[in-house]
């Protein structure tokens, strides 16, 4: 057996599950210390194994980084629990609910992000992936289409704006919050989103 399986590891010969042990060591360096100085060493030492372990797996460092990003973006994506669906409740607590859960999720990615943009290619593959179908801003995006749809937006309600709008939101705060010294402000979700039915709600 080869010494350079991760210790956790080394009594199992899938490689797929040494796989998602690096990614999962990777995505928690990321979140706990950010992509500054993160290093293929560093990361091989928090796995347990020897550095040319990983290229075993992925091409490059950035590969790598790039599935770590995307399976914590993943993971607070979960954190998030079920979204409401179009037609329940009233459109005003159901976009009150989906501020909430951007909000918490900017909050939770948005230093992640932040701190790679020092390496640009693994912001760029990572938007390239073709993962992002159940991210919080497309799935509130089909929400608002489901509800015009149902008659409970205007028909003619701008909805990539009012989209533009909250997500805009998220990120403010979420960027906001990154700027040393400047004080945490809580978004008004109640006002921010009586002021946008204003916009797109049914006459």
């Amino acid at each position: 057996m080869s010494p350079r399986r991760a210790a956790a590891l080394r009594n199992s010969d899938d490689d797929r599950g040494l796989r998602e042990h690096l990614i999962a060591t990777a995505q928690r360096l990321l979140a706990e210390q950010g992509a500054a100085g993160l290093t293929v060493r560093a990361i091989a030492r928090a796995a347990g194994v020897a550095d040319g372990v990983l290229y075993n797996h992925f091409a490059d460092k950035e590969e790598l980084l790039t599935a770590a990003l995307r399976a914590h973006v993943d993971a607070q994506h979960r954190a998030l629990g079920p979204l409401p669906g179009a037609g329940t409740a009233t459109v005003a607590e159901n976009l009150r609910t989906y501020l909430r859960a951007g909000l918490a999720l900017h909050r939770a990615v948005i230093p992640v992000f932040a701190g790679l943009l020092a390496t640009p290619a693994v912001l760029t593959r990572f938007a390239e992936s073709e993962e992002h179908d159940q991210d919080w801003r497309n799935v509130l995006a089909r929400y608002l289409a489901a509800e015009r749809d149902l008659g409970r937006l205007a028909p003619a309600a701008d909805l990539e704006a009012a989209l533009a709008v909250l997500v805009g939101v998220c990120h403010d705060r979420a960027l906001t919050a990154l700027l040393p010294g400047t004080p945490h402000t809580p978004a008004d979700v109640p006002a921010v989103v009586t002021t946008l039915l204003t916009g797109i709600g049914p006459a």
